[in-house]
């Protein structure tokens, strides 16, 4: 498996995920929080269960010649990357995949290896035509926990019910300090322009310290480090801001 290909080709699902997410459901009242990642690595378990022209849809959307290249290429990106920081004095970090499938469905012994050793995901057989809303609060349990609490409900009354068979789900939760700390004594109060061209009064961070930025063709980025401690990895968050509004 060629590793810098498959980043960059995994690399084009996410841009190509999140200008799909963008385009169809942000909206401009509202703020969106979207992992892509999260999103392929769901999409590739499921090409674990699948065949067929289903299985071929899944392998030509997520750019992979074979389950085989996935899953060698996601073993690597969970193990390496989504693990927890703070022993080393990084980010606090947990990454969870959860598969519940219903009783009447063969769970294949192979499947539930997969999940397990390559997926981090444990596989549990339920029974979803009897008790479809206890199945549906044990995944919204799942994914609080999964989340510190931060997520309560991923699942919302009716949507789980008798003729449900399968559900895959995943849970991020990422918590970093700043390499470089802002004083909170300089956090002042000013315009953000939303996408509608109206703006919005918000707190800004301030800082005079020498930042990671670059300036391209109709927008800027700021790169904000996060802690890393004995960490060998480097978290950083991006921020983009457009050209200033006219």
């Amino acid at each position: 498996m060629d590793v810098r290909e498959m980043i960059r080709s995994q690399t084009d699902v996410a841009l190509s995920l999140t200008k799909h997410v963008l385009t169809t459901q942000a909206k401009v009242d509202s703020n969106l929080v979207f992992s892509p990642l999260s999103a392929q690595v769901v999409l590739s378990a499921i090409a674990v269960g699948s065949n067929g022209s289903n299985l071929g849809q899944l392998l030509c959307f997520l750019k992979s010649t074979s389950n085989d290249y996935l899953s060698s290429f996601y073993s690597e990106i969970i193990s390496a990357v989504f693990v927890d920081g703070r022993p080393v004095g990084g980010p606090r970090l947990s990454f969870s995949n959860g598969v519940w499938v219903d009783k009447s469905l063969p769970l294949k012994h192979s499947f539930g290896q997969i999940m397990k050793n390559v997926y981090k995901a444990a596989s549990n057989q339920v029974d979803f035509q009897t008790e479809a809303d206890l199945m549906r609060s044990e995944v919204n349990l799942w994914a609080e926990k999964g989340t510190n609490g931060l997520i309560k409900q991923v699942l919302p009354p009716g949507s789980v019910n008798r003729l449900t068979r399968l559900i895959f789900a995943n849970a991020l939760y990422f918590k970093g300090v700043w390499n470089e700390k802002f004083d909170s004594l300089k956090t002042k109060d000013h315009d953000f322009y939303l996408t509608n061209g109206s703006s919005v009064q918000v707190p800004f961070m301030t800082s005079k310290k020498k930042q990671y930025i670059r300036a391209y063709d109709g927008f800027k980025v700021l790169g904000l480090p996060y802690k890393q401690g004995g960490d060998i990895r480097r978290f950083t968050m991006y921020i983009f801001q457009m050209q200033e509004m006219g």
